[in-house]
């Protein structure tokens, strides 16, 4: 075409007329001068016929920018380019849409649960359907950011399928619930288009009839504000801050209750094991023999074979990190075992990896942090295998949930170990115990304490978190087990050394 800016005759490198207008250059090139050139093929052109969005690309680099919205713009590498496809989708008619999920979930976002939890407690719908219904919508919200279903696509719903009031949301997230817990070929075919375009969850994490919630306009906003953030990539930190939220102070400190900051974490899992498991996988990925193959392959099932035991999970904090670690570990074996030349032969990523959740076990007291820690498992899971399938070039998603981890929910010191992982199978035994002082015991706690330390008379003043030791030290007796805690210092000096 002519281009009339500057009397000069151009190609414009792809055109449909009023929608795109896309100018390529070669890799390195100013996307400066090729914006330029493309708004000026643009004033050119007759306003019938005029884009409303411009791209350009050097191959490397990807801007698209939305004219009709005050220049809105995308710039992204081309690695990224599956995180933004969905700002392309006016090329097939789908309208623009404005995702807000851009602020990352942190501590505030859990606290909007917390305060949703507070306010339908006070209303009345509490106990253990209030606190499944919370943990339901930590794992929606999570899904909304993730490629579990299309981004945003429970926002959506909030927003535009429940009433301002918020009457009405009860029973659509009972609906939502339901579906979710459904395959597909046992739905009805009547079923309205919103809730048919979730996929099948299972894990029966849905499974469970809890009855229908009751909401108002501000709960609604609540559940609003916290859908506005990005769960994508959630911190360990946020399901220990929403364990927190919830359950209050004084409960917290009757049960010694608390969680872990993951930095606390790193310092037992890495002495533990992580630490030997990258020096070992160092030294094979610098084996130049013929045997280095078959070395890294047996490494791979090593791996697969550990098993991690928490005996006071909480929320889950520490089989949260130790899996996202082992699952990281294993990200980077399997790229060494399956060079760059070779990743595109993969048609199946999920056919690679070999650890699943199911290597994690727990035991918590309270029934409202045992089911976060299954969730956060499976969130964990999910990252893991988003990571994988980037690098092999595949989509990678373990839906419907078949495996879970194995969390029992009960009291540890009352419970036999093996009954929930038999000590010949146990790889790692570790955690944070309940802290609780000699004089601030309960008197079940102070006899639980009695019954394993056998100290006769008074019963010693041992701090409460000594009797998992105590336990622990009886079950990896019987396994090859080894044993890392985080404790108080007062079981390692003072008058607790020698009971000890």
């Amino acid at each position: 075409m002519k281009n009339l800016a500057n009397d000069r005759r151009g190609f414009i490198d792809l055109f449909m007329p009023g929608v795109l207008i896309v100018e390529q250059k070669s890799a390195g090139l100013d996307l400066r001068a090729a914006s330029n050139q493309a708004l000026d093929y643009y004033q050119a052109l007759p306003e019938a016929t005029r884009p409303r969005y411009i791209l350009t690309c050097d191959f490397q680099t990807f801007r698209l920018v939305d004219l009709q919205e005050n220049g809105r713009a995308w710039n992204f590498p081309l690695t990224d380019l599956k995180k933004h496809v969905e700002a392309f989708a006016f090329i097939i008619g789908v309208p623009q849409r404005q995702f807000r999920n851009q602020k990352p979930a942190n501590p505030k976002a859990s606290e909007l649960l917390g305060k949703l939890h507070r306010q339908l407690e006070s209303d009345g719908y509490s106990g253990h359907k209030l606190q499944l219904l919370l943990v339901r919508l930590l794992f929606v919200l999570f899904a909304d950011d993730t490629g579990i279903w299309p981004k945003d696509q429970f926002l959506v719903l909030l927003e535009q399928q429940t009433q301002p009031d918020g009457r009405d949301l009860g029973r659509w997230l009972a609906d939502l619930f339901d579906v979710l817990d459904t395959a597909p070929s046992d739905r009805q075919s009547s079923l309205d288009p919103v809730l048919a375009a979730f996929p099948h969850i299972n894990g029966k994490l849905f499974a469970e009839r809890i009855g229908i919630a009751t909401f108002d306009n501000a709960l609604r906003d609540i559940l609003l504000d916290a859908s506005v953030f990005d769960w994508g990539s959630v911190s360990p930190a946020i399901f220990g801050a929403l364990f927190e939220s919830v359950i209050d102070k004084v409960t917290r400190r009757r049960q010694g209750a608390h969680y872990t900051p993951e930095e606390a974490i790193q310092k037992v899992i890495g002495p533990l094991f992580l630490d030997d498991l990258y020096t070992e996988f160092e030294g094979l990925k610098a084996r130049k023999d013929g045997g280095r193959a078959r070395a890294l392959a047996a490494f791979h099932e090593k791996l697969a074979g550990l098993t991690f035991f928490d005996p006071a999970c909480g929320a889950g904090n520490f089989l949260v990190v130790a899996y996202r670690e082992m699952r990281e570990l294993e990200r980077l074996l399997l790229l060494e075992i399956n060079p760059p030349e070779n990743r595109q032969l993969v048609t199946d990523v999920s056919l690679l990896s070999k650890l699943n959740v199911n290597v994690c076990y727990g035991i918590e007291i309270d029934e409202f942090p045992s089911q976060i820690a299954q969730v956060a498992l499976w969130m964990t899971d999910h990252i893991a295998n988003t990571n994988l399938g980037d690098d092999f070039g595949r989509p990678y998603a373990r839906v419907p949930l078949v495996t879970a981890p194995n969390i029992r929910h009960g009291d540890a010191l009352e419970i036999d170990w093996a009954s929930v992982l038999p000590p010949e199978k146990c790889s790692y035994v570790f955690g944070n115990p309940p802290f609780v002082g000699a004089k601030m015991q309960t008197a079940g706690q102070r006899a639980q304490v009695r019954r394993l330390a056998k100290l006769g008379g008074s019963g010693g003043t041992l701090d409460y978190v000594a009797a998992w030791f105590l336990k622990a030290g009886d079950y990896v007796a019987g396994g090859p087990a080894r044993i890392a805690f985080v404790a108080t210092n007062s079981i390692c000096q003072g008058e607790q050394v020698a009971q000890l």
